[in-house]
């Protein structure tokens, strides 16, 4: 069974199990999910009331990317555990002679990259989710804009804990120009959408008084 479709009962008590997965990658997904979730909805309830007339397109585009970055999240729950089985199998992998530790390493460089996969989609996924809330913050109605702060504090530490996965995998892989290049394009998007976040919430603080 697929850990994005088990109920939200089962996944926080396999969470809190000594089971591999879900770890916190999958719950950066989830929660980046449901900040995207927030956007959709608060898109829904603003697309045409009287205020906005006019912005309907707008928000049907918002409606839409906000579900289709949702779904991607949702997705890489189980891309996440997928991708950490076999690591988890390399660092288990024999290295008593030369040769055993040399097709470990082999084998671990190349799962260790596979890992920081899922983590790194999920950093650009909930950048993209972000941008959005930025768009919808002026263009909500004032009696739900709390749920685009809401949307925008769960993007923001789904951002952090998706990089600090891809950042753990990073620290074990050997390939400098690999590390360097993710490394510096996390940064920027990091540093970006937690300053877009911090905005938009503090205009949803500043609307509701």
């Amino acid at each position: 069974m697929k850990l994005s479709k088990i109920t939200c009962e089962e996944f926080a008590q396999k969470l809190a199990s000594k089971e591999p997965v879900p770890g916190g990658g999958g719950v950066a997904a989830l929660v980046g999910s449901l900040g995207a979730a927030l956007g959709s909805m608060v898109g829904n309830y603003s697309i045409g009331k009287k205020k906005f007339l006019g912005m309907e397109a707008k928000h049907q585009e918002i409606i839409d990317k906000s579900c289709d970055l949702m779904n991607k999240l949702l997705e890489l729950i189980d891309e996440d555990a997928e991708n950490f089985e076999p690591l988890s199998k390399a660092y288990g992998m024999p290295k008593d002679t030369h040769e055993q530790a040399a097709e470990k390493e082999k084998v671990l460089q190349s799962c260790l990259k596979v890992a920081a996969g899922g983590p790194i989609k999920m950093v650009e996924y909930i950048y993209e989710a972000i941008k959005l809330q930025e768009e919808l913050v002026d263009i909500s109605t004032k009696i739900i804009i709390s749920d685009v702060g809401c949307g925008v504090q769960f993007l923001k530490a789904a951002l952090y804990s998706a990089n600090l996965n891809v950042t753990v995998n990073l620290n074990s892989i050997n390939d400098e120009e690999y590390v360097k290049e993710v490394s510096n394009r996390m940064a920027k998007l990091v540093a970006e959408g937690s300053v877009i976040c911090d905005k938009v919430y503090a205009k949803v603080v500043d609307v509701l008084g």
